[in-house]
Formats: C-alpha cells, sequence, structure tokens
C-alpha cells in the first residue's frame, strides 16, 4: 500500500505536500479503496473535502484531537487521479486546501492538521 502524506496549516491557510512512501503509482488493483486519514491536531472541527477539477464531495468530520479515516468514494477515482483535500472549520472563516497530488486506487493518503 502506498502512503502519501499532506499537511495543512490553518494558520498559515496553506498546505505541503511531502514524500510519499512505498511503491509506485499506477500498479494497484483499480478497484481497491483508497483511504484518507486525518490527523487533526487542532482543536477546531473540521469538515473534510476532496476535490478533483470542480467536483467536491464531503468526506465526513474530522473532530479536533482526533484520528479519523475516511474512503475516497470510487467516482472520483479513476486510474491515476490529480486530487486536493479542504479542511473547512466548523465556525471558521475560510478552509484549507492542500496541494495537488496523484492518487491511485489502493493508496492511504494522511492529511495532517497542525494545531493552531
Amino acid at each position: 500500500m502506498k502512503f502519501k502524506t499532506l499537511a495543512v496549516s490553518l494558520s498559515l491557510l496553506s498546505a505541503f505536500a511531502c514524500n510519499g512512501f512505498g511503491r509506485g503509482s499506477g500498479t494497484a488493483d483499480q478497484t481497491a479503496p483508497t483511504a484518507l486519514r486525518v490527523d487533526n491536531q487542532g482543536f477546531t472541527d473540521m469538515n473534510v473535502y476532496a476535490l478533483r477539477s470542480a467536483q467536491r464531495v464531503r468526506l465526513g468530520l474530522a473532530p479536533g484531537h482526533a484520528n479519523t479515516i475516511f474512503n475516497v468514494p470510487a467516482g472520483l477515482m479513476n486510474g491515476l487521479t490529480q486530487l486536493r483535500f479542504i479542511a473547512d472549520p466548523i465556525g471558521g472563516v475560510r478552509p484549507s486546501v492542500s496541494e495537488e497530488i496523484t492518487v491511485s486506487p489502493g493508496d492511504s493518503v494522511v492529511l495532517t492538521i497542525p494545531p493552531q
């Protein structure tokens, strides 16, 4: 399984994509579920979305100070897929958007939301 890591900084309202670990993309079973693990280190609960082109899909709620795992809907995945992730704070002013990364079916992506 391939792991990719993203860090979302709410204080800077930006995100940084870090190096992935594991085997190369594109070799996984095309029907394998793609997972997003959100490590929310902040106090604020976040609505989390996956974004492909202009299509935005809500994945769910990531509570503060918790790890939450979401499955990326198969309808968003089409082989190697360019995705961004959005962390929208509940009661906050502006959401944070990650850099665009390439994800393939079966990948696990880690989105880290640091404390503010």
